[in-house]
């Protein structure tokens, strides 16, 4: 968010912060959630990559529907674990699975690009 704009909402009486600091996240919480949204978004693109309808990622999992379209938007009640079967069942290696997980989180990566601009 750019300057002036959080000036603007701090000026009408909103508190600004982070997503961490609303929720109360520890540092373990945190990254806990950020390698779930890694997971996810990879869980997504390999899903699209390969022209699979959630359904048909459910089928290869032994899962429904709904619990695919929830582990796309790394909903809390997914584990880690399905979340590396359904990737493994996509074809995703550990070499993948792991680059995915340890990639910087969405907002430095946001960030990042902004400062290359």
């Amino acid at each position: 968010m750019n300057a002036t704009k959080r000036k603007r909402l701090e000026k009408a009486g909103w508190i600004v912060g982070s997503t961490t600091e609303f929720l109360d996240l520890t540092p373990v919480e945190e990254s806990l959630v950020e390698m779930k949204l890694a997971l996810a978004t990879k869980l997504h693109q390999m899903r699209k990559k390969q022209k699979l309808t959630q359904q048909e990622l459910a089928d290869r999992i032994g899962s429904s529907q709904s619990r695919v379209a929830k582990m796309e938007v790394a909903d809390t009640s997914v584990s880690m674990e399905l979340f590396v079967k359904s990737l493994v069942s996509l074809g995703a290696s550990r070499r993948q699975i792991g680059e995915a997980i340890s990639a910087p989180p969405a907002l430095e990566r946001r960030k990042s690009h902004r400062a290359e601009r």
